[in-house]
């Protein structure tokens, strides 16, 4: 029996729990939920056929967009005829080691070797144990210590949320089970110094070694940090401060892990974010845009010198998944890879992030927005009560970010974020196959949506209609 629109809102309502969401607001009688049906491009449309654009790229992940169903499914068929499943336990399958030879080629220098896993968080957490197991074989026990950024979201899993610093998501668990500790993050907004690029950069630094001296520089394992960094806003690294990492991780022999879950795989315009700023990590995040989510799939990527201990005779890697590296994701991560060079995925963002960044930089003119910020096809504008800047108070959030945003913004057609965990944003991640004409009525429909807010807020109607 084919379920109807009606029947899927119940049914979801009764049966299905949602993913960081406020479950009792959906449902029958109450706000309907978002129901995706099909999609197409940039697009995609509910089940009631109506059509919007997702400027989120479904949370990051559908780099290329919608319209590669068919190749994706061919390689997927092969596959499944071929070999269904592998693990990648004592054994290997072709796709698998083909996969991390060409991640290894792309990689930044030194990243030779390959650990896949199922998911972002998995990424993490295998990051921290393939970390853990590199100090303990060179025979430093007492590096059990990481360093991570305030508000960054590293995953919710238990090992992936000692890294996060976002407080309200870790309390109702208890201790974290990886002592870590968070020092501030890159947003220059409201930062003192923040307009001074050297001088901010060089205070983040020197918080950085302070907490590493005040921890004990032999007790750190890890210093784990997104290249951009999601949460929060979009916050980008000043002039030098990745420089900056690699330089004070190597003095005191600290592992440094760039998490690439949401900024590898095109979403600023590299194979690999980091690259973008010149420095080799010696651990590495992906997810995501992997497969640009047409299968669920995660990697770490190794640097030969950290791999190289646990290559030694009787030594065991102390980590698993078992669907780490599944044939099927292996094979469309391969498709994938294909595409993004026969296509010119990277050249488009690349062509295209001045322009969007321009466009989004006239939206200043609202009064309700205090910044703009962020890099590639990853932006953030950073909402504000008046033209001083202020934050809003805890109620106020409540009734822009959930009670007014993601209707508006849906009724508009347009998929956006709007977050607060940091400060008041509205973000957005359009496809990486998004044109200029799609882009520009991204951020025409921003301006329409967050001119009701600031009408909403009793911002003044003058400025706003310049921009609406």
């Amino acid at each position: 029996m084919e379920l109807t629109h009606d029947s899927l809102q119940r049914a979801a309502s009764e049966h299905l729990m949602l993913h960081f969401t406020r479950n009792g607001a959906y449902g029958p009688g109450r706000t309907p939920l978002l129901v995706l049906d099909r999609a197409e491009g940039p697009y995609v449309f509910d089940t009631g056929g109506r059509r919007y654009i997702d400027g989120l790229s479904s949370l990051f992940c559908a780099q290329l967009g919608y319209s590669y169903g068919t190749e994706m499914g061919q390689a997927a068929a092969r596959q499944l005829e071929r070999l269904p499943f592998n693990t990648n336990w004592s054994t290997a399958h072709p796709p698998a080691i083909e996969l991390a030879e060409r991640l290894a080629a792309l990689a930044p220098e030194g990243l030779e070797k390959v650990f896949f896993t199922s998911g972002g968080s998995e990424s993490v957490e295998a990051a921290w144990k393939i970390a853990r197991q590199y100090h303990l074989a060179n025979g430093e026990a007492k590096r059990s210590k990481a360093i991570a950024r305030r508000i960054a979201y590293h995953g919710v899993t238990l090992g992936a949320l000692s890294f996060t610093g976002v407080e309200s998501m870790k309390e109702p668990f208890g201790p974290s089970p990886i002592p870590v500790t968070h020092v501030s993050n890159t947003n220059p907004y409201r930062a003192p110094d923040g307009e001074d690029g050297p001088a901010f950069c060089r205070r983040l630094l020197d918080e950085i070694e302070q907490t590493i001296l005040a921890e004990g520089s032999d007790t750190i394992a890890l210093l784990i940090a997104e290249p951009v960094q999601n949460a929060g806003g979009c916050l980008t690294p000043p002039d030098g401060y990745w420089q900056g990492l690699r330089e004070i991780c190597d003095r005191y022999g600290i592992l440094l892990a760039a998490d690439e879950v949401i900024t590898g795989f095109g979403r600023l315009g590299e194979w690999f974010g980091v690259s973008r700023y010149g420095v080799s990590p010696d651990l590495l995040t992906l997810a995501k845009g992997l497969t640009s989510a047409y299968a669920p799939m995660g990697a770490v990527l190794v640097a030969e010198h950290v791999a190289k201990p646990l290559y030694e005779n009787e030594r065991t890697l102390l980590h698993g998944i078992t669907f780490g590296g599944h044939p099927l994701s292996a094979a469309i991560a391969l498709k994938n890879i294909e595409i993004f060079e026969r296509d010119g995925v990277l050249e488009n963002v690349r062509n295209l992030e001045a322009h969007l960044q321009a466009r989004l930089q006239e939206l200043r003119s609202l009064p309700i927005v205090g910044d703009v910020r962020g890099a590639g096809f990853f932006w953030a504008l950073e909402l504000v009560k008046d033209e001083a800047g202020t934050p809003f108070e805890a109620h106020e959030r409540e009734r822009l970010l959930r009670a007014f945003l993601p209707g508006r913004l849906l009724k508009a057609g347009l998929i956006a974020r709007a977050d607060d965990r940091g400060d008041s944003v509205l973000q957005i991640a359009p496809p990486l196959i998004c044109d200029t004409d799609v882009l520009d009525r991204i951020v025409e429909m921003i301006g329409e949506v967050l001119a009701d807010a600031g009408e909403l807020l009793g911002m003044p109607a003058a400025r706003l209609a310049e921009v609406a």
